[in-house]
């Protein structure tokens, strides 16, 4: 835990620096490229406002995630043990990936107004289509062994299910779950973007409007911050949740 901590701030340091040497190199107008300084400096000074922002959008992303995993699960379940609502469900889900989902932003603002329910479904939409294919594909690859031995056995569906498939499928889950943590921030942002009153994105769009880079780069910066702290507190709640999952990193000390 001390190395990786000690190795994010290395991380962190080096490309504050190499920001900096940019800065240095390009000598780009502030309204260009600010510095790591000014951006800090204006950071402290806004901190209030850029909170209150950062705290809208944090939300869209937490209840996005919340609503667009669940479904994703609900939908692969659904599948695998429906065959009917697999033949008509899986084509649809695949086509819905030729639709690029930033062209349904301005309809969902339309049809869901300004407020944060059209963020919330923006995001959502991101993340299902992750969560549902690895869940599904990793029921799908549960060993037919077990499952055989189950039957025999006597087990019901919802013991197989509940002690079987579940536990085999949930790491292909896993990754799809980080996945789409990792990439809910766009649809909240790109939604706030298309019509907001508040949030980083409608922030960010504003402060670049008004030539205000120092205040769109400390806003991204945050954004930043935000969407790897969601993504490794959710990896350290799913490490510790999958014990029977092996753990690459341990595997690899072990070489």
């Amino acid at each position: 835990m001390t190395g990786g901590l000690a190795r994010s701030v290395v991380i962190a340091g080096g490309l504050v620096l190499v920001w900096q040497v940019i800065v240095w190199a390009t000598d780009a107008p502030a309204y260009i490229l600010p510095g790591p300084g000014p951006v800090a400096r204006v950071l402290l000074e806004r901190l209030d406002l850029i909170a209150h922002h950062a705290w809208v959008t944090a939300l869209e992303i937490i209840l996005g995630a919340a609503l667009g995993i669940t479904v994703g699960l609900c939908s692969a379940l659904t599948m695998v043990y429906c065959r009917p609502v697999q033949l008509w469900l899986l084509p649809v889900l695949v086509a819905s990936q030729a639709i690029p989902v930033f062209a349904l932003a301005p309809l969902l603002t339309l049809w869901l107004g300004y407020g944060m329910p059209s963020k919330i479904v923006m995001a959502a939409l991101i993340i299902y289509f992750p969560v549902t294919a690895t869940f599904l594909d990793g029921l799908r690859r549960t060993e037919p062994g077990w499952v055989d031995l189950a039957r025999t056995m006597g087990a019901t569906n919802l013991s197989i299910l509940r002690h079987i498939r579940l536990p085999a499928a949930m790491p292909a889950a896993a990754s799809g779950i980080r996945v789409a943590i990792a990439v809910a921030p766009i649809g909240a942002v790109v939604g706030e973007w298309v019509g907001s009153s508040q949030g980083l994105g409608y922030l960010m769009l504003h402060a670049n409007a008004r030539m205000q880079i120092d205040v769109m780069f400390a806003a991204l910066l945050i954004l930043t911050l935000m969407g790897l702290s969601m993504y490794f507190a959710l990896d350290f709640i799913l490490r510790r949740a999958l014990l029977w999952q092996p753990d690459i990193n341990a595997i690899e000390h072990t070489k």
